[in-house]
């Protein structure tokens, strides 16, 4: 019996914190009709689709650390997260779908990738669905610890509000010191 899993990242654009990535394995049950790529969903609709999700398929989490981004560059740091997410999956899938043109590093496992493949793919939009609310969720959190740089609405993109706030409040640890405008302050 083939077992296929979907493999996507999410904060790679992001000037702060972890980029994660998810992996998920779905099952027959599953009504894919409702899986679309995360970014084309409301927040509230992502997170009712993370708990479908989660009750009606085999899925894993991994990511990869802001010093681990700096050390390796966010391409290779995504590529680790996905690798970290396969390999948590309590059953090894015959073939992986990875979004994107690059795969990770994984010996003994079929992958392919495919462009869009979170608007294309139901497995890959669950794992961008996922990894999304999983990152959204740690951000939040840390919004609340670092109060001003709006990561609670801006999930640490490049916002207008969050570059001013750097200006004003400085970098903070979880900030990617390799990732310009933050390099460019330094």
């Amino acid at each position: 019996m083939k077992i296929l899993a979907g493999v996507d990242e999410v904060g790679r654009g992001s000037l702060i914190g972890p980029v994660y990535a998810a992996a998920v394995i779905l099952n027959k049950s599953i009504n894919i009709e409702l899986l679309k790529d995360s970014k084309s969903l409301t927040k509230g609709k992502r997170e009712e689709l993370d708990q479908y999700i989660k009750e009606n398929s085999i899925w894993a989490i991994g990511q990869a650390s802001t010093k681990e981004i700096e050390k390796i560059n966010i391409l290779r740091a995504s590529l680790l997260a996905m690798k970290r997410a396969i390999l948590k999956l309590n059953k090894k899938p015959s073939l992986i779908l990875i979004d994107g043109n690059k795969l990770p590093d994984l010996k003994n496992y079929k992958l392919e990738y495919v462009i869009k493949g979170d608007q294309k793919i139901p497995s890959i939009s669950a794992a961008s669905i996922i990894a999304k609310v999983s990152r959204d969720k740690f951000i939040k959190k840390l919004s609340k610890q670092f109060n001003g740089y709006g990561w609670d609405t801006n999930s640490g993109y490049g916002t207008k509000e969050h570059l001013k706030a750097i200006k004003k409040l400085g970098i903070t640890k979880y900030h990617r010191k390799t990732f310009s405008p933050i390099s460019d302050l330094l």
